[in-house]
């Protein structure tokens, strides 16, 4: 079972490359008895060829997309508009080629219809570089594509490369092909073609041209640093330009430099700069005493590079917040301020006897029902005898004196 359905896939897949692969042939010619025939045109390499019976020697050849017309000369019997001149076809299509012989002028014209369930081709494709070589390509299904649609995406990168399809699919919840991830790209002008495929129905393809460089996002400046002088009463700023893979060359960029500064109140002022080509700037006067910081962003000038404005760098900051550190930190500081001298007072008055000074004792005063010491009672009578033997003597004294 799994060996049949592995078999039905890859014979509607070679199927969808063989369709891809084969040059398309005019069949509704304008002029039937042209000595130019078999009017046919190979999809990869842009090339329109045909057959002379009459050996004409210069042609000129046109196609026209919408409002859109591309005509170049040519004098053998094929033509290559090439990456910079082609249109896409997914809307249709119309050719012509035309000849002069000495008497007569010759001109056919074939108009090209895409073939397929209209709507089902998919819908708001669109492509991002990142990161220097890395991209993303996303697309919508057709709006009437049947359920069993799957997409593939070919490409052809730049001029010659050999066209290849997508490696990493990005797929939705159903398994269908929804977008595509790359890596390693070159910033030049690629063609991209989206065909499908489904059992019992016939997709319309959708194909576009990009130039690359139009859909990158530009990375931000690198190396941002601000040096300040004192001295000169000014500061520094230097970065250095976005990472490019197809430029090295720092006239391409011009640059937006924001400055956001703030003092005492919690309220942030901005003030930006537009610089072209250099990669420093200069502030003269700055407020040291605030907080600033600085990011910087590029955007494309002059060159085939993206003018959108790119990310910003990362913010760097210079300067500082005395005044709002001072609020900060005075209460702490005289907290500790108080504490060291009410510490050193105490002190110097118990070592002199200021303290005793400024602080005498106060007695308490005696409970005479508390506190007395403990009376022997052997102690307590000797005692009493020695005081009645003193008392004895005294008044024998007493006596004889009398």
């Amino acid at each position: 079972m799994l060996m049949c359905l592995g078999l039905i896939f890859m014979t509607q897949w070679m199927l969808l490359v063989a369709q891809m692969y084969d040059d398309w042939q005019c069949t509704n010619w304008e002029i039937s008895d042209s000595p130019i025939q078999n009017l046919s045109l190979n999809w990869w390499k842009t090339e329109l060829s045909w057959i002379d019976t009459m050996n004409l020697t210069e042609y000129e050849c046109s196609v026209t997309v919408d409002s859109n017309e591309v005509t170049i000369q040519v004098k053998n019997t094929n033509c290559i508009f090439g990456r910079n001149l082609a249109l896409p076809l997914h809307t249709g299509a119309s050719f012509s080629v035309t000849a002069e012989s000495t008497d007569n002028t010759y001109s056919v014209t074939c108009k090209y219809i895409p073939q397929g369930i209209s709507g089902s081709a998919i819908e708001n494709f669109s492509c991002v570089i990142y990161n220097i070589s890395f991209m993303n390509c996303t697309w919508q299904a057709g709006r009437n594509a049947p359920r069993d649609t799957q997409y593939f995406l070919y490409w052809q990168n730049s001029e010659g490369d050999d066209t290849m399809e997508c490696e990493l699919y990005i797929k939705d919840e159903n398994g269908r092909h929804m977008g595509c991830r790359f890596k390693n790209v070159k910033i030049e002008k690629a063609y991209f073609l989206v065909n499908g495929s489904s059992k019992n129905s016939l997709i319309q393809f959708y194909d576009k041209y990009i130039e690359l460089y139009t859909i990158e996002k530009l990375m931000p400046p690198s190396n941002v640093t601000v040096n300040c002088d004192k001295t000169l009463d000014s500061c520094t700023i230097q970065w250095q330009r976005p990472q490019i893979n197809h430029s090295n060359k720092d006239k391409c960029f011009k640059y937006e430099v924001q400055i956001t500064s703030k003092d005492n109140s919690a309220e942030w002022t901005k003030k930006s700069s537009i610089k072209e080509i250099s990669t420093s700037h200069i502030v003269q006067n700055p407020n040291m005493r605030k907080k600033n910081l600085v990011k910087i962003r590029a955007a494309g000038h002059g060159c085939l590079v993206k003018e959108d404005w790119g990310e910003w760098s990362a913010a760097v900051e210079f300067g500082n917040e005395e005044t709002f550190s001072s609020s900060v930190w005075i209460l702490p500081v005289l907290t500790v301020a108080t504490l060291s001298v009410a510490i050193f007072t105490i002190f110097f008055c118990r070592r002199t006897g200021y303290w005793k000074a400024t602080f005498p004792q106060i007695p308490k005063p005696k409970n005479p029902f508390h506190g007395q010491p403990d009376v022997n009672p052997e102690m307590m009578e000797c005692k009493m005898q020695s005081v009645i033997s003193e008392t004895e003597q005294i008044a024998v004294v007493t006596e004889v004196v009398k």
